[in-house]
């Protein structure tokens, strides 16, 4: 008798798990020990398009379902994402690498509360009056897009899928979302619980696969009306060009960034270590908004930089479903390799390794926690994101001259600023070109209820909000 763990594997479509239509599928690995966790069927167009044709059909009925049912059914499912909270949490732990403890009390946590959040929008959806002369009677009212694709990353498998659900759902949209390739087991199994909490078939549909095709065939699918995305700026600039040469359908981008960390004199130097530490280590420093840019005033910098180093080799690396882990791997071979090389071309460069800068380990895609020194404005590993626990630390002296240092950038994610001075927080905060920013904290308040604002290459227009899946 096998004893194999069975995982969800087939692509969910009308509130059903079948097979691709080509039969194929592909595999996904455990970056920890970089073997096959199982096969997973490897969706393409004609799948998204069987997929389209079932959140089409069910959109009529979905968007005249009463917001106190939509509320009802999201409310079940953030319920039954508790309830099994465990098994979620070991997925992703499994799939991608995230420390267990870290994916039950983040993400399965936040991935709860983004739905029960979102639940309680169903019925405050409002129009307005609009007076124009006592003949006249004029409003306005906010109606569902229609069918919205999304594509997600592997970074934070639950909580990307409930950001992207949520709000379309609540509005009255129908789905179809591509789960990234390299972590699609925990989307696959919320499929399973949506089916259980009882949404109605086609509302969503889930599509494994991979972005040059079961991406691509969703930007460019005539019947989607939007398409909400996060991931790389090289994706995204294909994403809005399929967009605008498919049916012109709304774009929603979330991508890259390199984002400013700036630690004043005065902060509490053992704080302000905390913050540059966890600004680029948290998730193994595959966040889009982490501080890898990370300035510290010349007074402070020495005193800094050893202070940091401690800091950093007292990290435990390792098996992420050990309870004492604070790092896992990065996602896979691919990225892995791509972080070395990164810190090859520093290396290179002219910075210096205080720390790490190797491979942890010999099994699996584990990296050292990593901090450079002697970094440079113009240096690659300033400048490029590199998504890996990588620190670049660059020293600064004056307030202008670091706002200005910061801004030189094509990104504008987010920023954060370290001070007990209430003036200079305001100064720094009113010049930093950021959507997000942070001050005497990093990464620590994320909010359903906060509108994600960006700028430049980090995105083209701002996320957790309602309007994104709303005409009026």
């Amino acid at each position: 008798m096998s004893t194999e763990k069975k995982y969800q594997t087939k692509l969910f479509i009308n509130n059903k798990f079948v097979d691709a239509v080509s039969g194929k599928t592909f595999p996904t690995i455990n970056p920890s020990t970089g073997k096959v966790i199982t096969h997973v069927a490897e969706g393409d167009k004609e799948d998204i398009d069987k997929a389209v044709a079932a959140a089409r059909a069910a959109f009529e009925g979905w968007r005249k379902t009463g917001p106190v049912q939509r509320s009802s059914l999201l409310l079940k499912l953030a319920d039954l994402i508790i309830k099994n909270g465990d098994e979620l949490a070991q997925l992703d732990s499994m799939d991608m690498g995230k420390p267990f403890a870290q994916a039950k009390a983040i993400d399965v946590y936040g991935t709860a509360d983004c739905f029960r959040y979102y639940a309680g929008w169903a019925d405050k959806i409002h129009g307005k009056t609009v007076p124009v002369g006592s003949n006249f009677f004029c409003y306005t009212k906010h109606e569902p897009v229609g069918v919205v694709g999304q594509i997600i990353p592997w970074n934070f498998p639950m909580p990307m899928l409930a950001w992207k659900l949520a709000p379309a759902l609540t509005s009255g949209c129908t789905v179809v979302l591509k789960p990234a390739e390299q972590s699609p087991l925990s989307a696959l199994r919320i499929g399973e619980l949506i089916a259980e909490a009882g949404f109605p078939p086609g509302v969503v549909n889930i599509v494994t696969g991979y972005g040059e095709t079961a991406g691509a065939a969703i930007a460019n699918h005539m019947d989607i009306d939007k398409v909400a995305f996060t991931g790389s700026t090289e994706v995204g600039r294909l994403i809005q060009t399929a967009a605008a040469q498919s049916n012109l359908k709304r774009v929603t981008l979330e991508l890259g960034g390199k984002s400013p960390l700036i630690i004043f004199k005065d902060a509490n130097i053992n704080e302000a270590v905390e913050l540059g530490y966890n600004a680029i280590f948290f998730n193994a420093g595959q966040v889009c908004n982490a501080g890898s840019r990370l300035f510290v005033q010349e007074e402070i910098y020495d005193e800094y930089v050893q202070k940091f180093v401690e800091r950093a080799n007292k990290r435990v690396v390792g098996d992420p479903s050990n309870h004492g882990t604070e790092q896992g791997p990065q996602v896979d071979e691919k990225q892995f390799h791509r972080i070395l090389e990164y810190i090859d071309i520093g290396k290179k460069g002219g910075a210096t390794v205080a720390c790490g800068g190797q491979r942890h380990g010999n099994e699996g895609f584990f990296i050292q926690p990593t901090l450079f020194t002697n970094v440079t404005d113009d240096m690659r590993i300033a400048k490029e994101e590199i998504f890996g626990p990588v620190q670049t630390l660059l020293k600064f002296k004056t307030v202008e001259e670091v706002v200005a240092r910061a801004n030189d950038t094509s990104y504008g994610l987010a920023a954060g600023v370290a001070t007990k001075d209430l003036n200079t927080a305001l100064k720094v905060v009113d010049g930093l070109r950021a959507g997000t920013i942070w001050v005497n904290n990093f990464h620590t308040i994320f909010s359903s209820s906060i509108i994600f604002h960006f700028h430049l290459l980090s995105s083209l227009v701002k996320s957790f909000i309602l309007n994104v899946t709303l005409n009026e």
